[in-house]
């Protein structure tokens, strides 16, 4: 499943994100590449254990905090603390697959990386190339979204950022354990959540189809989900 989360941030909160983000130290961007990824791998990023980092993570975890749609897409237990990167004129990430598990820096803490993230920060037009391709089972989808939308997908898929030909493209990444660990679970909760979603919109809390499908919902989640 290959979800388009729309306006994590507002134009005005990306416009001040990127400012923030003009003085910051860039570094290589092979320091958090796997062992697969060290040699595709051709692009910066803001150190993790930045004061920079930190803070736009937390608002970035505030941002998603209250998005209905990621909640319902991902159902999150942990989120890997958001990183920052820029391709800019030549720069690539070939093709690869994320790492299985993630240690938070600084603790002991590990992500299974059940979804990985993509946030936009740089608008379309301001950069060519560098779209995100991801592969699955109806082949190859390639991804430029607005400044301030997000790409949610399974990190089970090969996927690659293409070279970039001019400009600067800026997104945040980062990767979510979920409380369901199967991908076609999570899809169907997702599309049970937006279809009672609508329903109540249609009908009210209290129709006996919204009340029934609430039920399963809830229920499934029981047998699936962990904590």
């Amino acid at each position: 499943m290959i979800i388009s989360i729309q306006e994590v941030f507002t134009q005005s909160e990306v416009a001040q994100i990127l400012a923030l983000m003009e003085e910051a130290e860039w570094v290589d961007g092979k320091v958090t590449a796997g062992a697969q990824a060290t040699g595709v791998k051709q692009n910066q990023q803001l150190a993790e254990n930045s004061p920079l980092s930190r803070q736009l993570g937390e608002r970035i975890f505030q941002a998603l905090s209250q998005h209905p749609v990621f909640i319902s897409a991902a159902l999150p237990l942990k989120i890997y603390p958001p990183m920052f990167n820029r391709y800019r004129q030549g720069e690539t990430y070939g093709l690869h697959v994320d790492n299985a598990m993630r240690v938070v820096p600084g603790t002991l803490t590990r992500v299974r990386t059940d979804l990985s993230a993509t946030l936009f920060l740089s608008e379309p037009a301001s950069y060519e190339g560098g779209e995100l391709c991801i592969e699955d089972h109806y082949g190859t989808h390639s991804i430029r979204l607005d400044a301030g939308d997000m790409i949610l997908y399974p990190s089970t898929s090969r996927h690659q950022v293409m070279p970039v030909t001019s400009g600067a493209r800026i997104c945040s990444f980062f990767w979510i354990q979920s409380m369901v660990r199967n991908n076609d679970q999570r899809e169907m909760l997702f599309d049970l959540d937006q279809s009672v979603q609508s329903l109540t919109q249609q009908h009210g809390y209290q129709h006996a189809d919204v009340i029934r499908l609430s039920g399963l919902y809830q229920n499934l989640i029981r047998q699936w989900a962990d904590t």
